[in-house]
Order: C-alpha cells, then structure tokens, then sequence
C-alpha cells in the first residue's frame, strides 16, 4: 500500500533532496546503468541518479508528480498504478539499480527482486512500527514489523548495510532501511582446477562502505 507520505504527495514547488540512504550507497550501482525508482513521485532520487549518468525509470501513479520530471534528461517516466494492477514492466526487463524510499505495498517485494540484474542493487528505506508515536504513517498497514524489510531481501540478495531504528532528522520518524545486493551465480570460492587436489581460490565481491 501507498504511505500517506510517499513523496508523490509533495507540493510541486518543493521537491526534496535525495534520500541521504540513496546517496550513501550510490557508488555500488554499476556506472551509466540504468536504475529504477518505483513509487517516484516527483523524482527526488530519479534526478539525482539521472545526474550521476544513469538512465532512470520512475514508476508512480500521481500523473502530476511525473510531470515535473517531463523534459529532465535521462529520465523517463511511467504512469502505473502498482497495486492493483499488474506490475508494469515486460518480463526479464532488469535493472542495474531498483529505488524505493517512503513506500511500502509489500506484494512487490518479489517484483523488485526480480527487478535486479546479477550485481544490481536494491536500496530501500521506509518507515517503521514505532512511527505512529510521532507521526505520519501511523497506519499499521504502512509500517514494517521489527526486522521485516531484512526478512523480506534475504536468502535472495545479500545485505550490504541494514538499520533498524529512530531517526531525529530531517524530521523524526522510525526506519528501516537496506542496502543488498543480487549476486550474480558464482561456484563456490574454493573449486578443483587443474591437478587433483589442486584449489583456485575466486577474489571475494568487495563493496566499499564509504562512497
């Protein structure tokens, strides 16, 4: 289900920075792929990735918060309604990125996953059991349970980063967020090469946590 605060309902005049979740983990998106941005309202993450190099899908049914997106370069935009209708994209179509921040309807969860092309990165944030206590959503339906949003990535992706908790800024609400990984299938690091009983041992994935 939409959240009442998902940033389709911003006014048109003030369009919000990046998720500072996005822009932590921008730098493990392989350069000049293209990225995903579902629930995009006005595009706050779409833009910023279009301005990285990206080209940029953003998904939302708010017809007026695509608009303002109309014209920016590398974005192209996509009016759909995400749950109760059927998911959008053709079969296959994968990204290099998929984005979702201030949104939750979680029978996408599997969409999303399979979204994600071998090494593409899913970067998530929305709002948490707890936020009722200080605000908007406090609708259960829009609020993940304690360690939901890890239980909904995994076993299928690796988690790079994951938090669970309070934020008192930019305005203060209960979070959950993820940075994980689709791995591309690789044959166990340690496999026979060569001579019996000879071992090549595969360079493990490295992702930087700094960007």
């Amino acid at each position: 289900m939409t959240t009442p605060a998902s940033a389709a309902s911003a006014p048109h005049g003030a369009l919000a920075e990046p998720s500072r979740w996005v822009r932590q983990w921008a730098h493990l998106v392989a350069p000049g792929q293209a990225v995903l941005e579902v629930a995009s309202g006005m595009g706050r993450n779409a833009r910023f990735f279009a301005q990285r190099g990206h080209p940029v899908l953003a998904l939302d049914r708010n017809v007026a918060a695509l608009a303002t997106m109309t014209g920016v370069a590398g974005i192209e935009t996509l009016e759909c309604d995400l749950e109760g209708a059927p998911w959008p994209l053709a079969p296959g179509r994968q990204f290099a990125a998929v984005v979702v921040t201030h949104y939750l309807h979680r029978p996408l969860m599997p969409r999303l996953i399979d979204a994600l092309a071998p090494g593409g990165v899913l970067i998530y944030e929305t709002f948490a059991q707890g936020n009722e206590t200080v605000g908007k959503p406090s609708n259960p339906d829009f609020l993940l349970a304690p360690g939901e949003l890890l239980a909904l990535c995994t076993p299928a992706l690796r988690v790079i980063a994951y938090e669970d908790g309070f934020l008192a800024e930019p305005r203060e609400a209960f979070i959950q967020r993820i940075c994980a990984v689709r791995e591309a299938h690789v044959t166990n690091p340690a496999v026979t090469a060569g001579s019996r009983g000879g071992a090549q041992v595969l360079p493990a994935l490295r992702y930087d946590l700094t960007g």
